[in-house]
């Protein structure tokens, strides 16, 4: 008799010999700016805590004492046994945060993508999406069984023609993008894209999971920093990056939040956020609007990285970025392995980004509100003594 799990272990096979493997590396302790990795202490460039609040006090303060006073779950969801006024107020501080009128919180950010895009859209509509959305944007796509076209990356003048093409033939239209894409450290064309679904009628669908806390005059994210408040769009996020957390949210118009939590089976069908993880948010985005110098700092370091790449890397090519995300790109999964395990054995945690991730490997920083300069002029050191075999690639 055939095993009909046998094409497991051979699929397995390939992933290793394309160099597409993957296994998880232990950090032990809290998370910061340096971290204890597999029991050796290195500088964290890997991680997506832009403003080192996952390790600060006041959030673990606030965890704690929502575990005192709620327990360790909501054993249900927000529709049965699981809502609190917990959720009720950080829904409140995300809409304060992002100028909408009201917002509603999901347990992910992968289930806020999944839950708003099969709420809106459907088989009879069609999706626009950027070419290097994330993947809970991608597979909110196509559960929702709409048509789906990708437009090429940023391109402004193909999604015109797209629609162009296409919008008469459809009930309902959603552009999708996210605003900081995670793996390139780029903005969207936001302005534009606005500018656009109204020209065509189409909802636009922004993931601000690397903006929230990190960009625009008060952290709002990039709909704040490019001057697009108060425009009407879809602001999907997540709590787990700047804002130190755990779970997702969407902003927006009353209309919108009251139409999901009645249709957005991922919240409707999911355990409401613990109470832990719900306090340590609402205690981020207080940060966030009362300390501004968090995000200065965070922008003072991104910016010294990249004068001292500069003047003395002035070969490494970066991917164009405008956030705290810094990448350059290598030959092959095999020289991007092979860098960041020299990186590591260094004492700096930058690990390989492979395919299918992104579409050509790569090394990426991502830069914290807490690192020292002493860190980032270690990160430079150990790149300048990087013995790279491909050097038209620096």
């Amino acid at each position: 008799m055939t095993n009909p799990y046998a094409w497991i272990e051979q699929s397995l096979a390939t992933i290793h010999r394309a160099d597409w493997y993957r296994s998880v590396q232990t950090i032990n302790g809290r998370s910061g700016a340096m971290v204890l990795l597999e029991g050796r202490e290195v500088i964290n460039f890997a991680s997506n805590d832009y403003l080192g609040l996952a390790g600060d006090e006041r959030l673990i303060a606030a965890a704690t004492a929502a575990v005192q006073d709620f327990g360790t779950g909501c054993t249900g969801s927000r529709l049965l046994s699981g809502h609190r006024k917990l959720h009720q107020e950080l829904e409140k501080a995300i809409a304060s945060l992002k100028q909408t009128e009201d917002a509603v919180v999901f347990s992910s950010g992968y289930l806020a993508n999944l839950g708003t895009i099969t709420a809106l859209v459907g088989k009879r509509d069609l999706i626009l999406a950027d070419q290097y959305n994330h993947s809970s944007l991608k597979n909110g796509a196509i559960l929702s069984g709409a048509t789906t076209i990708e437009y090429p990356h940023c391109n402004v003048q193909a999604l015109r023609s797209e629609l162009q093409r296409l919008r008469q033939d459809y009930r309902r239209c959603a552009i999708v993008t996210d605003s900081v894409f995670s793996m390139d450290g780029d903005l969207c064309p936001l302005p534009a894209l606005l500018d656009l679904a109204q020209e065509y009628s189409c909802m636009l669908l922004v993931d601000e999971a690397h903006a929230t806390g990190v960009l625009g005059k008060t952290g709002a994210g990039c709909v704040e920093h490019f001057g697009c408040t108060g425009r009407q769009l879809v602001q999907i996020g997540t709590l787990s990056k700047a804002l130190g957390s755990l779970g997702g949210y969407v902003a927006g118009s009353a209309t919108l939040i009251d139409f999901l939590r009645n249709r957005a089976a991922s919240w409707i069908y999911t355990t409401a956020l613990s109470p832990a993880d719900t306090a340590a948010a609402l205690a981020a985005i207080n940060i966030v609007q009362q300390e501004p110098q968090q995000r200065t700092r965070l922008w003072k370091n991104v910016n010294y990285l990249k004068v001292l790449i500069q003047k003395q890397l002035p070969n490494l090519q970066l991917l164009p970025s405008e956030s705290p995300i810094l990448c350059f790109q290598l030959p092959s999964a095999a020289d991007a392995l092979k860098v960041g395990s020299q990186l590591k054995s260094a004492g700096i945690f930058a690990p390989a980004i492979r395919p299918p991730t992104v579409p050509t490997s790569r090394i990426r920083i991502s830069l914290m509100a807490t690192h020292q300069a002493a860190h980032i002029e270690k990160l430079i050191e150990v790149l300048t003594s990087c013995p790279f075999e491909h050097r038209s690639y620096l």
